[in-house]
């Protein structure tokens, strides 16, 4: 069963949500702010955070900064009435995986976390399936039907990365950190450089993923259906 915890200052948004998502069988913790989140995070085993923006003591830009800092994995899904583009396009910034905005179908919510979940527990497997292409991150190799590309380290670990969250946008800063490190010193078009070299490796794949850029944000793995 997952655990899912509930980060909002109002009690009765918290009760909804956990209303919603214990009838589907999730397990719930819930926080009142972003402090008591992130002790909530720092010593119990949560699967998924779904947390508000505008919350006293720590609010959620901090506690999504300070959750990534210490958990690349974990997803993440905001729950905010900020609708503009540029709040979601800087809660992506921060590392959030997705975005709802209020009020929400709670429908739609647990979707989108049943959605976040999947996408997770792909990443645990550490394979991946992209039509008849293949990547295997214990041998950290590609397969191509019987054909088996070994990519650099980097490449396959950027397009693993890309693979593992399908749609999902991804920042030039998220890729770096997640792949070159925290502590990189280069240049983050890095990332621009590496993901040409993947689109012509596999241009002749796209019936079966193609790299999109998202302008002024990154870019994303869109898979083939």
């Amino acid at each position: 069963m997952a655990k899912i915890l509930i980060v909002d200052d109002d009690v009765r948004i918290r009760e909804l949500m956990s209303l919603f998502l214990r009838n589907d069988g999730f397990d719930l913790v819930e926080a009142k702010d972003g402090t008591e989140a992130l002790s909530i995070v720092e010593n119990s085993r949560i699967d998924l955070v779904i947390l508000d923006i505008m919350m006293p003591q720590m609010n959620g830009w901090d506690l999504c900064r300070e959750i990534r800092y210490r958990d690349s994995n974990i997803p993440l899904l905001m729950v905010t009435v900020k609708a503009e583009s540029t709040q979601k396009i800087k809660g992506f910034r921060l590392g959030t995986d997705d975005y709802l905005t209020k009020p929400f179908d709670p429908l739609e919510l647990v979707m989108r976390v049943k959605a976040l979940l999947k996408r997770s527990s792909i990443i645990s497997s550490q394979i991946i399936q992209l039509g008849k292409i293949v990547l295997n991150r214990r041998s950290f190799q590609v397969t191509r039907g019987d054909e088996v590309l070994n990519l650099p380290l980097k490449e396959f670990e950027l397009l693993f990365a890309l693979a593992s969250q399908p749609g999902n946008i991804f920042t030039r800063e998220q890729l770096i950190t997640q792949i070159w490190g925290m502590n990189y010193e280069g240049d983050d078009r890095t990332v621009d450089v590496h993901i040409k070299r993947l689109r012509e490796k596999f241009s002749d794949d796209t019936q079966h993923f193609r790299i999109e850029t998202v302008r002024s944000i990154g870019y994303r793995l869109m898979a083939a259906t």
